[in-house]
């Protein structure tokens, strides 16, 4: 078989991995970074650019960049781009495009198998959504897992004796609290929860908060009415929460611009840890919840835990560290880089899968219920949460009406006992029922849901052998011609990229040197005349905006003129 990617597919940041002589090595991109980021652009011709390129022209081209996309998987949303409407799985797909190409050029050919990974809690359409998203980009896709299994398997692939190992997942825009018996190539997911809603987006937002308040007390300026601007305040905040997780204070200087020819209003102010930390405390508190309800599940208590593995980089906050040493008594296992373990256990799973790992058994679980609504609106479960897969169930269930002909079945996930508080994943009818009186006819219900998490239902009338069943294929999922077409326009795009070699490197050295540039001036901001800042500030601004324009004569001019700047310091 040829070689199989494993792929963190991040709200933040993308990582691929893959094993080789029963290592793991981590596949840089073609920027020579192990990490991606997960964000797509395009400038005013339509031209696309995809990780740290497009993070690094967002400032001043925000309107047309798109980023933390994950955390709208599996919804309805259409994201506007260019005059475009977008869907989360198209914008996903670009990023694993990229992912996917820069593998090709590491490992010398082309990749066509890859395990992904998700958050454990993620329901069925968003599980679904990833699929797509892999299939669009190019990729067959092995398998589905969840991020703090995947994370399991990298910490526990060459233990023998049996541990309980919980795992917390923070990434950028989801919260995973996973619960895993592992040892002797064994991996038992025991039991998992969490908030799809909760991440370190959210920690950057209460800083964006903070200094909006700040900046129009100030300045009187209200930077949301201003997208570069608040562009702008958003990069500066994800840095600080950085900087913030090994040092106690961090600086910002920051040159606020409504566009790149506009004059700047310089902000200049010192947040603490202990600032960062009190804006954030009831984000924190909500990690316990999920925590205690993983335990239960799994009938454990913090004190059988053996080992707590931190997962995603939000997890380097040293408050989040400081709670798991309060809730279990004991240090979390950090050995790992949480960035990039996630990938580094889907590429063992991915080995797993094509032959070139052995003795590795992953038994996940589902992370909700699963069911039908009946009468009365209730929400009646076929298969619990936490019940390992793949597994089938069956239930026999009765008209409720005279003479019914006609039963509709509403597909529901979730853990409520009504049916309006739960997710509904699509509906489907059967039809032909023989009249008969209530209570006397017989309907079998089956739930099937595959090794990825994925779930086909089905119901067949005993008495005439009529059946009907759904594929899930709510609004927000694309058609199989869509896909196709989807497919189709990756490998022209594919042929394209080889076209524009020249432009592609053109964009990564000015790219690179603007992130020189903002690294130099942030990091000697005090020992820099206003002067000296302000020239740095104007030479970067010209160099992204000359990267958005795709011109390459305006990207060598502005980077020659940003070096000139440099070497004058």
């Amino acid at each position: 078989m040829g070689k199989a990617i494993g792929i963190d597919l991040g709200t933040t940041y993308s990582v691929a991995a893959i094993v080789e002589n029963r290592r793991v090595h981590i596949i840089q991109n073609a920027e020579g970074d192990r990490l991606t980021p997960s964000v797509y652009a395009e400038n005013a011709d339509g031209r696309i650019m995809v990780g740290a390129i497009a993070r690094n022209q967002a400032s001043v081209n925000p309107n047309r960049t798109v980023s933390s996309v994950k955390r709208l998987m599996g919804s309805n949303a259409r994201i506007p781009v260019n005059g475009r409407s977008l869907s989360p799985q198209e914008i996903s797909a670009h990023i694993l495009r990229k992912i996917k190409v820069d593998a090709r050029r590491q490992l010398g050919e082309d990749i066509s198998q890859a395990v992904i990974t998700v958050p454990a809690y993620f329901s069925d359409a968003q599980r679904r959504a990833t699929q797509e998203a892999g299939k669009m980009a190019g990729f067959e896709i092995m398998r589905i897992i969840s991020e703090p299994t995947a994370a399991a398997l990298a910490y526990g692939m060459n233990r023998s004796d049996i541990q309980h190992i919980l795992v917390w997942d923070l990434g950028g825009g989801t919260f995973d609290v996973s619960i895993l018996e592992v040892g002797d190539g064994l991996f038992h997911v025991r039991a998992v929860n969490g908030n799809t809603r909760l991440g370190g987006d959210d920690w950057d937002a209460r800083l964006i908060s903070h200094l909006k308040q700040q900046i129009l007390h100030i300045h009187d300026l209200d930077i949301e009415s201003n997208a570069c601007a608040f562009q702008q305040v958003k990069e500066a905040c994800e840095r600080v929460k950085r900087e913030l997780s090994v040092q106690n204070e961090s600086h910002i200087f920051l040159p606020l611009t409504s566009g790149p020819h506009h004059d700047a209003i310089e902000i200049e102010m010192t947040i603490s840890r202990d600032v960062f930390e009190n804006l954030t405390q009831d984000l924190l508190n909500m990690l316990i919840p999920p925590t205690r309800q993983a335990l239960e599940d799994a009938a454990l208590t913090p004190a059988d835990m053996d080992r707590v593995i931190l997962v995603g980089g939000a997890t380097r906050m040293p408050a989040v560290r400081y709670l798991v040493e309060t809730l279990f008594q004991q240090s979390p296992d950090t050995h790992l880089n949480p960035d990039e373990v996630v990938a580094m256990g889907a590429a063992i799973q991915a080995g797993v899968l094509n032959g070139s790992v052995r003795d590795v058994i992953l038994i996940d679980v589902t992370p909700l219920s699963l069911g039908i609504e009946t009468q009365g609106g209730l929400f009646t479960r076929l298969i619990s949460r936490n019940t390992t897969i793949p597994v089938s169930a069956e239930r026999i269930f009765t008209n409720a009406e005279d003479n019914q002909t006609v039963m509709d079945f509403n597909v529901l996930q979730g853990e409520r006992e009504m049916a309006g508080d739960n997710i509904s994943l699509g509906s489907f009818e059967l039809t032909d029922i023989p009249m008969l009186p209530r209570g006397k006819a017989h309907v079998e219900v089956m739930f099937e849901i595959d090794v990825n998490g994925i779930l086909q239902v089905s119901a067949q009338e005993l008495h005439t052998g009529e059946s009907a069943g759904i594929k899930i294929d709510a609004v927000h999922l694309l058609s199989g011609d869509q896909i196709d077409q989807a497919v189709a326009e990756a490998a022209v795009h594919a042929e394209t990229d080889i076209q524009r070699r020249r432009e592609i490197e053109t964009s990564i050295q000015t790219n690179r040197l603007i992130q020189a540039a903002e690294t130099l001036l942030f990091g000697t901001v005090h020992r820099l005349s206003k002067a000296s800042r302000r020239e740095i500030h104007m030479a970067i601004s010209a160099a992204k905006t000359a990267l958005v324009s795709g011109q390459f004569e305006a990207m060598i001019q502005t980077a020659q003129g940003l070096t000139i700047v440099l070497n004058r310091l």
